[in-house]
This record gives C-alpha cells, sequence and structure tokens, in this order.
C-alpha cells in the first residue's frame, strides 16, 4: 500500500514501495506463463528452465511486474478511497535498478463527486407551434416538381425560369477562349443558379435554333484566380428547350409515393411537418439546460481532463487553420477563450455521463445500429461507413458516448417544469 499520499483538490500524489523479492516473484510469475509457449533452440516449449528464461527475458518481465503491481495499489487505494480516476497516472521510477527495491510516485487526477441536481427547480421554455397549412402546399407542390417530365417544346416556345435549356457554349475572356469554359449539349435548368450570375438569365427568352452571346463578369471570389473578376463572352448554341410538365395532384399521385389518397398525403406531410417542428423546439430546450447546467452546478473539474479537452480542440484548429490559410486570419487561437470553453464542455460531460449512469440511462445496440444507419444514410456508399465502424472500434465508443449524453439529456428533461410558448413556424428555424 502507499507509504505517502498528497491531495490537493482532485489531485493526487502517493508514493510506495515494491520490495526486490516481490519484485523477483511477480517477474518469475510472468517468466513462467510466458515459458509455456515460448520456443528456444535446445529446448521443447513449456520444459525451458526459469533460470534461461530470466537471462532473456528478465528486464522485460521486471517491466510487465512493475505496472502489474502499481496497478494493484492503485485499485486498492481506489477502491478503499471510493474514487475514480479522471485518467492514466503518471509514474515516476527515477533511480530504480534491477535486483532493488522500487520505491515509486504516482500522480493522478480523480473524478468529482456529482451534487445533488434539483431538475424540478429549473423552467426550461418550450415552444410550440401548428402546421402552416402553406407549408402542406409547398411540399406537395416540391413532391410534383420531383415528378415532373421536362418536354421537348417547338421552335416558337421561349425558354423560361425552370426550363431546361440544353445548349454548347464556348468561354472567351478578350479574344481568347478559356480552358475548362466550353461544353457541348450541356443540360442548363435556367434559374437554377449552377452558373455564374447573369449567365441564365441571358437565356431565358430565347428559342431553339438561337445563336447569340451571353456576356458576364466572374465574381471576385471566383475558384480560378485566372479568371476571378473578368469580364467574359460565351457563345451559345440553343439547341432545345424542355419544360417540366408537372402531374395532376390527385390520388394517382399519392399512390406513386406510398400513400394511398391525397387526403392520406396531406396527412403525411402535416405528419412529418409536426416532428420537425417538435425537434427543432426540443433541441432548444436541450440547448437551454446545457446553459443551466453549466451556469447553476458547482463542480471541481479534473485539470487533466482540460487538458486533453484543450489539446483536441488546438489539434482540430490547426489543421482547420493549415486547411484554410489567410482565410483564417479571423480566426486565431485565444487560449483563455478556448479553455474556458474546454472547462464548459468538461463540466457538462461530466453532469451527463454521472447522471445518466445514476439514472440508468444506457444506450442499447439498437439505438448504436439506428444511429450508424442514420449516418450512412447521409452518404452516396452507405457501406464504407458501416465498414469505417466495424474496423474502428474508436469511432464506435465515441458514437457511443454521444448517444448517451444525448440520452441521459433528453431523460433530464422530463423532470424540468417548461412553460409553453405560442411561435410560428419561421420563428423555431431563425438563425441564432
Amino acid at each position: 500500500m502507499f507509504k505517502k499520499e498528497k491531495v490537493k483538490d482532485l489531485h493526487y500524489s502517493v508514493s510506495g514501495v515494491i520490495t526486490a523479492d516481490e519484485l523477483q516473484a511477480a517477474a518469475d510469475e510472468i517468466l513462467t506463463e510466458y515459458g509455456k509457449n515460448a520456443k528456444m533452440p535446445g529446448f521443447r516449449p513449456g520444459h525451458i528452465p526459469l533460470s534461461v528464461l530470466r537471462q532473456k527475458f528478465n528486464a522485460s518481465a521486471y517491466g510487465e511486474a512493475i505496472d502489474k503491481l502499481m496497478n494493484r495499489d492503485l485499485t486498492e487505494f481506489t477502491a478503499a478511497k471510493k474514487i475514480r480516476l479522471a485518467g492514466a497516472p503518471k509514474a515516476d521510477l527515477a533511480g530504480w535498478e534491477i535486483g532493488k527495491d522500487a520505491e515509486y510516485s504516482l500522480e493522478f487526477d480523480i473524478l468529482p463527486t456529482l451534487p445533488e441536481i434539483d431538475l424540478e427547480k429549473f423552467t426550461l421554455t418550450k415552444k410550440v407551434t401548428t402546421v402552416d397549412e402553406s407549408e402542406v402546399e409547398k411540399s406537395l407542390e416540391n413532391i410534383r416538381k420531383n415528378r415532373s417530365i421536362a418536354e421537348k417544346q417547338d421552335e416558337k416556345y421561349a425558354a423560361a425560369d425552370g426550363d431546361v435549356a440544353v445548349i454548347d457554349f464556348k468561354g472567351f475572356v478578350g479574344d481568347d477562349a478559356f480552358e475548362g469554359g466550353a461544353a457541348k449539349k450541356h443540360h442548363l435548368i435556367l434559374g437554377s443558379g449552377a452558373f455564374i450570375p447573369g449567365f441564365e438569365d441571358q437565356i431565358i427568352g430565347h428559342k431553339a435554333g438561337d445563336k447569340f452571346d451571353v456576356n458576364v463578369k466572374f465574381p471576385a471570389e471566383y475558384h480560378a484566380e485566372n479568371l476571378a473578376g473578368k469580364d467574359a463572352r460565351f457563345e451559345i448554341v440553343l439547341h432545345e428547350v424542355r419544360k417540366h410538365i408537372l402531374p395532376e395532384l390527385n390520388d394517382e399521385l399519392a399512390k406513386a409515393v406510398g400513400q394511398e389518397s391525397l387526403d392520406g398525403l396531406r396527412d403525411h406531410i402535416r405528419k412529418i411537418l409536426a416532428d420537425q417542428y417538435a425537434e427543432v423546439a426540443t433541441q432548444e430546450m436541450r440547448t437551454e439546460l446545457l446553459d443551466i447546467l453549466a451556469d447553476k452546478v458547482k463542480l471541481d473539474l479534473p485539470e487533466t481532463l482540460v487538458e486533453q479537452e484543450l489539446n483536441m480542440a488546438k489539434a482540430e484548429h490547426d489543421r482547420h487553420h493549415a486547411h484554410c490559410g489567410e482565410k483564417c486570419e479571423d480566426h486565431k487561437w485565444d487560449d483563455k477563450k478556448e479553455r474556458k470553453e474546454a472547462e464548459r464542455r468538461v463540466k457538462l460531460g461530466l453532469i451527463l455521463a454521472e447522471w445518466g449512469t445514476a439514472n440508468k440511462v444506457e444506450v442499447t445496440r439498437d439505438d448504436l445500429q439506428q444511429a450508424v444507419w442514420a449516418e450512412a444514410s447521409r452518404y452516396p456508399d452507405p457501406k464504407q461507413v458501416f465498414e469505417f465502424y466495424n474496423q474502428n472500434q474508436n469511432a464506435l465508443s465515441m458514437l457511443r458516448g454521444m448517444l448517451f449524453e444525448r440520452k441521459a439529456l433528453d431523460a433530464m428533461l422530463t423532470h424540468v417544469k417548461t412553460k409553453e410558448k405560442s411561435v410560428k413556424p419561421e420563428e423555431l428555424f431563425k438563425q441564432k
């Protein structure tokens, strides 16, 4: 057991002694276990004399023995004190030699004890809204547009906003054509903003068979530096114009998208919108509760965890800064500000972890699978996401941790008081 201990807040400094005899006995156990499968010339596996094993592997066995015995002492100490480590301890064995007693010291931080949190004292604002029927009609119109058919129009038809123009184009700066500025039979949706400002507007009103020029100015921030801010002329050949023909808004359209009737489709859209509104309102409540917890709960923080969080933030900042270069000059590292943010994240993480554990919050296998599926659905090739999590247990553990915190936070929300506030749907989506 430790012979000395020094405690300051959440930081412990302890020291102990492992006798030479105890170390050799532990090392011999490790050597004996290793000798069961070791292969050495002149000896059968499992029959290598301990003296021979000592000659070859004594140093590494001693290293394992010291770790094992220090961990034993530390485990007994933390169990007796009913404390938990906030991170791996730092060990010091300065001056120790094989054959002598090992005097060592350990330094480590422990996790704080979470104070009692009376969530019923907190009152959160719960924003409530009703589904705007105009939003339902917009959704129906989007469904019609997504299932529209672009039909070729005759030569008398003038291209309009939203039509598809099939064009040849060739771009010039002055008299010189520039690289990447030409294409044949390109399908351009007018009004989509796919091309630089002014380009699509000058095609509107033209008819199939027309040949004409489009004059534009490249934006000052254009990605190609040789074109940024320059005037350009494009020679255009308009081959054909295709107009989007929308399907009728009826039961047939509803059946085509998986609903039994148009009324059923409207109800389905209302439910989707209502769920979206509810999720946004809940997210605002989560944010409000986190702000309250960060402000109201008093908790000492292990410096080990704060430093880890700060180092990760600094590494991420440096990676981002290296990628965007001079454009990031306005986002310089502010150590005081970043430390405060790191302390907030550590504090909230500890609160959610401790409260969640005490209140038996669990992340089930289904929770984890659904989260991976949700992540995979955002990518063109979901299989890559599944393979990533199957092969990267650290990433899976981080995902599990985020899910645990979210479930703990949502469980907390069931204990707080709420006051409802009626708002219009657009107020829920305003940028903060």
